[in-house]
C-alpha cells in the first residue's frame, strides 16, 4: 500500500508568501516513534545497567560473606592455637622450677650422667628460617598471611614440645640427684686417704661416716628403687639405692631395714637406723655414691638437709 503524503502549507501574511512542505506519513510516523522511544530506552539501558551492577554487588557480597566466614573459621583456630601455646607456655614454667641447692648439686653430677639424663643432643628441635619476618612482610593476601601464621604456630608447637621433653628429663634428673645428707649428725669421716680406725695404718675411704645414735633414721637421699638389701662384708648391713641414669647410693652399718628389695622410695624417706655393723668401732652411717660405676665424693652434691617424711 502506497504511503499517505501530505502537504503543510506555511503562509507568511505580511509578505503573502506561501511555503509548501510534502511530508511521507510512514517516515514521519518513524521519526516521531524515534523521538518518542529515545528516552525509554535510555531508561531501559540505565534499568538494565542498574540491574548487572546490583546483581555484581550481590555476587561480591555472597564472596565477602564466604571469606569472612573463613577468615573468622582461620583466626578462631589461630586463637586456639595460641590459647594452647599460652598454656604450655604457663606449664613449663611451672615445672621448669628447681630448688636453686638442687640444680647447684645437678650441675657438679659427671658431665655422662647429665648427658645420659638429657639424651644427648636435642636432635630434632626445630629450627625456624630466620626469613619469616620478611616473609610475612611481603605477604599480599590474607589467606597467605593465615597460612604463614599456621605454619609458624605449628612450629612453635613442636618446639615447645621438645622444651617441655627436656624440661621433664631434667626434673627427673633432678630427683634422681643424691642432694640430701642421709642422716642427722656430724662428719666424722670424708672420703679420701686417712688412718686406718682399727689398724692405725694407710687407707682410702670410700664415702662418708656419719656419726649418730643407735636407731636414728637414715633417709634416702633421691628418689630410686631399692636394689639391694642384705650383710655385705665390711659394709655389715647395707641398702643400696639405683636411682637411674647410671646414679646409685649405698648406706652401710645398718642396725635395722624399714624398706625391701624392689621398693620405690623417694628423697626423704626413711628407709634404715643407724647401727654399728660390719667393720666399724661405733655407731654411724657409712653413706656412698657412685656415678657411671665410679664413686665420686658425696659432698660435692650434699646441698639439702634431711627431712623427715
Amino acid at each position: 500500500m502506497p504511503s499517505r503524503r501530505f502537504t503543510v502549507l506555511v503562509a507568511d501574511r505580511s509578505t503573502g508568501v506561501v511555503r509548501r512542505t510534502t511530508l511521507s506519513l510512514r517516515p514521519a510516523a518513524v521519526a516521531i516513534s524515534i523521538v518518542l522511544a529515545t528516552p525509554i530506552l535510555i531508561g531501559l539501558g540505565a534499568a538494565w545497567k542498574g540491574w548487572n551492577d546490583v546483581a555484581e554487588l550481590r555476587a561480591s557480597h555472597q564472596e565477602l560473606l564466604i571469606e569472612n566466614s573463613n577468615y573468622r573459621e582461620a583466626t578462631e583456630a589461630l586463637a586456639g592455637q595460641i590459647e594452647s601455646l599460652q598454656a604450655a607456655i604457663s606449664d613449663l614454667s611451672a615445672r621448669s622450677a628447681l630448688d636453686p641447692n638442687l640444680a647447684n648439686a645437678m650441675n657438679r653430677l659427671p658431665a655422662i650422667v647429665r648427658s645420659r639424663a638429657m639424651g644427648g643432643t636435642t636432635a630434632g628441635a626445630s629450627h625456624e628460617d630466620p626469613s619469616y619476618a620478611r616473609t610475612l612482610s611481603a605477604l599480599t593476601t590474607p589467606e597467605d598471611t593465615f597460612g604463614l601464621l599456621r605454619r609458624l604456630l605449628g612450629s612453635l608447637e613442636d618446639r615447645l614440645t621438645v622444651v617441655a621433653r627436656n624440661v621433664e628429663r631434667r626434673n627427673a634428673l633432678a630427683n634422681a640427684t643424691p642432694s640430701m645428707w642421709p642422716a642427722y649428725g656430724w662428719l666424722s669421716s670424708g672420703m679420701g686417704p686417712r688412718r686406718d680406725p682399727i689398724t692405725g695404718g694407710p687407707d682410702y675411704h670410700s664415702g662418708l661416716d656419719i656419726a649418730g645414735e643407735r636407731g636414728q633414721a637414715v633417709y634416702a637421699t633421691a628418689a630410686g628403687t631399692v636394689r639391694h638389701i642384705g650383710y655385705q662384708g665390711a659394709y655389715g648391713n647395707l641398702i643400696v639405692i639405683d636411682h637411674g641414669f647410671g646414679l646409685e647410693t649405698r648406706y652401710g652399718h645398718l642396725a635395722r631395714y624399714l624398706v625391701k628389695s624392689g621398693m620405690k622410695v623417694q628423697r626423704g624417706d626413711t628407709i634404715a637406723e643407724i647401727g654399728a655393723t660390719g667393720r666399724t668401732t661405733g655407731y654411724h652411717l657409712h653413706y656412698e655414691v657412685v656415678a657411671n660405676g665410679r664413686l665420686i665424693n658425696p659432698l660435692q652434691l650434699l646441698t639439702q638437709q634431711p627431712t623427715r617424711r
